[in-house]
């Protein structure tokens, strides 16, 4: 299910050298990390994903992951990375009471994110971007927390990741990380998912350690999958209706949700992990 460098919810950070984001324009980015075989589906992505909020990474866990692991959260700077509608972000600074900077390639999923900040009383603690985050990154200064809610390989692998977040994180931060791997006993393979045990030694050999894992079981997997589904076919059922032309493109996008849904509600372990550095 679509993860993305827009919020979206596809969990698997890619490590195939050939499918590198960075070989991608930011479309082609994007339209990866979404499930979309290429970037002719981005213009319809805000339609497609118009009846959801929370698009990728439960708000709650984060919040719970900070306040266990971090001190004085309303004094926290936290840096949201492919935001997407900004539900992490608003969520934490309502509740916590931080100050959020949240970068996302869509300008419609930022629209969104702003009103839900006015809306939340939040606006003045939470401030959202369009942009493309394997750029705005190296601007940037350093944040106690980095958030990469499900977005996807936007960086490359887990080490190349790690790499280019380290600079940017002060000395006692966190990074939350949500993504899928396969145990290391499993009987599957897939070419875009490492197993357990190469995704904890990546972590180590980029110098940085998990602190914490917070596994979201298959039957919420589920839930949350059918909800976000049924709310996905629609729009693209209508999305036909409108431009018959292209339905090869809406079908092919509905069928990929189904077969990335079966991997990750029977085969692949889906986490939040919380790492800091050594």
């Amino acid at each position: 299910m679509i993860r993305t460098e827009s919020g979206g919810t596809n969990r698997l950070m890619r490590t195939n050298p050939e499918t590198s984001p960075r070989r991608l324009t930011l479309d082609g980015c994007v339209a990866q990390a979404m499930d979309g075989e290429g970037p002719e589906i981005v213009p319809y992505l805000p339609y497609i994903l118009k009846d959801a909020w929370e698009l990728g990474t439960l708000p709650g866990t984060v919040i719970d992951l900070v306040r266990r692991h971090l001190t004085d959260p309303a004094r926290l700077r936290v840096l949201d990375l492919g935001c997407g509608k900004g539900a992490v972000s608003v969520r934490l600074a309502h509740e916590l009471g931080c100050r959020c900077l949240g970068i996302d390639a869509l300008a419609e999923f930022i629209a969104v994110a702003r009103e839900k900040a006015a809306a939340f009383g939040v606006r003045r603690r939470c401030r959202f971007e369009v942009g493309d985050i394997r750029d705005r990154i190296r601007d940037l200064g350093r944040f106690d927390v980095t958030v990469l809610g499900a977005i996807g390989p936007v960086f490359g692998g887990y080490r190349a990741t790690l790499d280019i977040l380290a600079p940017h994180l002060g000395p006692d931060g966190l990074i939350v990380l949500d993504d899928g791997y396969l145990p290391d006993d499993s009987p599957h393979r897939h070419p875009l998912v490492v197993r357990r045990s190469e995704l904890l030694g990546e972590i180590e050999s980029a110098g940085m350690r998990l602190v914490e894992e917070v596994v979201v079981g298959a039957e919420a997997m589920q839930a949350m999958d059918e909800v976000m589904f049924r709310g996905v076919e629609r729009r693209c059922r209508e999305l036909i209706a409108r431009h018959p032309d292209k339905r090869d493109l809406f079908e092919g996008y509905i069928r990929r949700q189904v077969e990335e849904n079966d991997w990750l509600e029977s085969r692949i372990v889906c986490a939040v992990m919380a790492i800091r550095k050594q």
